[in-house]
């Protein structure tokens, strides 16, 4: 089973990273905000806080600004003498600030629980406790298809989690069909042959111990 996106066609990967980058850096770096291509390439790249690790060009920045720009996501001004970039996602989406947050830090890590994301998203947005967390998921979740459709979709368990994650659907559907339980792998043959010998030898010692016994009592 997949889920449906709001896009049509979805955000790119890069789209996604851009503009994720520009949510996190507009409330962790407000000073050097709005960003310049090279400020936004160094954040889209970086390493930490990144799921999974790209290494855009400065051509597919440019294209993904491009991109953002059509769906009025992203703005660009002048600042001093370099080209900034600005996002509009609150507006461009019509969410509250709380949704909004969440948004991107879904875009910028991958799938995450609401305990994963109120912890993650604390620079940006203080959530009181995860039940508010999971309230603007769920709002998002279901959102009516006459304001966009679902923004974001929740996971099925994976074997031995004890919370469901969630994903965001900007890039396009996300499969939600259940995982199968892993299958256990058989054990080598070398593990096999140390269990044999470590068998034999606890036999050869209860062996011993039951002759001690019959001896001691005869």
């Amino acid at each position: 089973m997949t889920s449906t996106s709001p896009f049509d066609p979805p955000l790119t990967a890069a789209e996604t990273r851009v503009l994720g980058t520009l949510m996190e850096k507009a409330r962790t770096v407000p000073d050097s905000y709005p960003l310049t291509l090279n400020s936004l390439q160094t954040g889209c790249n970086q390493k930490s806080a990144r799921e999974p690790v790209l290494h855009l060009s400065e051509h597919e920045i440019a294209a993904a600004l491009d991109g953002l720009r059509q769906r009025t996501l992203v703005f660009e001004t002048q600042g001093g003498r370099s080209t900034r970039y600005e996002h509009n996602t609150q507006r461009g989406l019509g969410v509250p600030e709380q949704a909004a947050v969440l948004l991107g830090m879904l875009m910028l890590r991958g799938p995450q629980t609401a305990g994963e994301l109120r912890l993650n998203t604390e620079r940006w947005y203080k959530f009181l406790d995860i039940a508010s967390v999971e309230a603007f998921l769920d709002e998002m979740q279901d959102r009516p298809a006459a304001k966009g459709g679902p923004l974001v979709v929740r996971l099925p368990r994976q074997p031995g989690a004890r919370e469901s994650r969630w994903a965001h659907l900007l890039g396009g559907p996300v499969d939600t069909a259940p995982m199968p339980e892993a299958a256990a792998e058989p054990p080598s043959p070398a593990l096999l042959e140390a269990l044999m010998a470590r068998m034999d030898a606890l036999e050869a010692q209860v062996q011993e111990l039951s002759e001690r016994l019959e001896r001691a009592g005869a």
